[in-house]
């Protein structure tokens, strides 16, 4: 994501289908945690989410694993199969209980010399992931831990919530864990970050989910966007001197603070 605000790619035209070029595949269904392929288990396929959603990442040359993105229904994946590498870093796990179909890269090549449009949905595919992948580059340059923080919920939010009651966006858990290696950090500067965003009132969060207060934190982030890294310190200093609060978020979400 990323630059100053979040934003929405939208095509001034609209895409390809790549599933309208696309013969039926078989359905496999995998649990919460399983792997699709990974390291010593490299895939040969492309993959597409039906149902649930699937974490993808990459292990770093230090032993560290980092999060590329979690694919959600209608989403396709896998596509360093393309590549036929032998070896490789990337790891799929479904991130709970999954639907996938897959389709063999050779096939897949076979049918785009055969039907030009499906080449061109797949590239439209990637494309789109490239300049998503190009913002969150942007951001780890421009910018510091609470605003790559803040823009992770945003962005995760947005393709994993679903909106409630008074505007907020209720999400499944996520480990501290998993968004340190979204973000780039370690667990403990993320509990440090989500405990200051819990006591702004902006999200709530336990083992059974996550509450997201996604306009009022957008505005946050639109306020501290030129600021430095005191800036979320300033804003909860601010916020304890004069409680202004998101329809009297602060006592809403006393029980996850």
């Amino acid at each position: 994501m990323m630059a100053s605000t979040p934003t929405t790619l939208a095509p001034r035209i609209p895409l390809e289908d790549p599933l309208a070029h696309l013969p039926c595949s078989n359905v496999v269904e995998y649990r919460k945690g399983d792997l699709i392929y990974g390291r010593n288990q490299p895939s040969h396929s492309i993959y597409l989410v039906i149902e649930g959603t699937v974490k993808v990442s990459r292990l770093t040359g230090d032993g560290q694993e980092v999060v590329v993105d979690i694919y959600r229904a209608d989403e396709f994946f896998g596509e360093a199969a393309f590549l036929r590498l032998g070896h490789t870093s990337e790891e799929a796990r479904a991130f709970e209980k999954t639907r996938l179909m897959a389709w063999l890269a050779s096939d897949i090549e076979s049918l785009a010399t055969r039907q030009p449009r499906l080449a061109v949905a797949l590239v439209q595919v990637l494309v789109q992931r490239n300049l998503g992948l190009t913002q969150r580059i942007v951001s780890f340059s421009i910018d510091d831990i609470s605003k790559r923080v803040a823009r992770t919920l945003l962005r995760l939010s947005e393709r994993l919530g679903f909106r409630g009651n008074e505007g907020v966006i209720r999400m499944p858990p996520l480990t501290h864990e998993l968004l340190s290696q979204y973000v780039g950090t370690s667990r403990e500067v993320i509990t440090l970050h989500m405990n200051r965003f819990r006591k702004l009132g902006y999200l709530r969060y336990s083992r059974r989910g996550m509450v997201v207060h996604r306009d009022a934190l957008q505005e946050w982030l639109a306020r501290n966007s030129s600021l430095s890294s005191d800036g979320l310190e300033a804003a909860e200093a601010g916020r304890e001197n004069s409680p202004v609060t998101l329809g009297n978020a602060t006592n809403r979400l006393r029980d996850g603070g």
